[in-house]
């Protein structure tokens, strides 16, 4: 498994506007480290604790981007260093986010998950919900939390048209909010499996994982 050729590789079929997230969870520090010395500098984990202990090891120039569904009580643990949570998918959390932020003297930039495929399993709000938050009382009086973008993730299927399709609503979801929020500027999806397409959709953000690092270890 050559890492830094994975990289290389990715990294030349990605436009400039793109940015990659190399998602890291379960992977050793020393494959981390590989990454980084090939020049990778964001690193995605979707587990509180291994994000923290990675950080813990590894040099201060990365930006740690939580792309797993957060609990309210781990905010903390994350707080005084994460550079981006994707998962951002009700108020309550934001609340959390923001006052964790507030105690580092922070500004926590955020994307909201909207939930864009037919699965149940998968978290996110809908459009509507994610335009009333943006446009509650409440969040007005958030100030150490920024809302940069939206993320979605598609069913896990081999119907490349359905998943088109639950990435064009992402892309839809983020226009409607852009034309009151013009400070959007993220539309995070696209995985291993189906990044070309998410940018053909639009996506500024994807999160690659077996590609770089090879499948999963559990």
């Amino acid at each position: 498994m050559d890492i830094k050729q994975n990289l290389n590789t990715i990294q030349s079929q990605l436009p400039e506007h793109v940015t990659l997230v190399a998602v890291s969870k379960t992977k050793p520090v020393s494959d981390l480290m590989e990454a980084y010395a090939a020049g990778q500098r964001v690193f995605g984990e979707n587990k509180i604790q291994e994000m923290v202990e990675k950080h813990d090891q590894m040099p201060k120039d990365i930006e740690w981007h939580m792309i797993g569904h957060v609990q309210r009580n781990k905010v903390k643990y994350m707080a005084k260093f994460v550079t981006l949570i994707h998962g951002v998918d009700s108020l309550k959390l934001l609340k959390e986010i923001d006052k964790q932020a507030q105690k580092h003297n922070r500004i926590i930039n955020c994307l909201l998950q909207i939930k864009i495929a037919e699965e149940d399993s998968k978290f996110g709000m809908s459009s509507s919900d994610a335009n009333e938050l943006l446009h509650s009382e409440d969040f007005s009086t958030l100030n150490n939390v920024n809302i940069i973008g939206v993320m979605g993730m598609a069913t896990f299927t081999d119907d490349s048209s359905q998943v088109r399709q639950e990435f064009e609503r992402l892309k839809l979801a983020f226009d409607m909010l852009k034309t009151t929020h013009n400070t959007l500027d993220v539309i995070s999806m696209g995985m291993s499996g189906d990044y070309q397409l998410a940018i053909d959709c639009g996506s500024t953000m994807v999160r690659v994982g077996s590609s770089i690092f090879g499948s999963r270890n559990y």
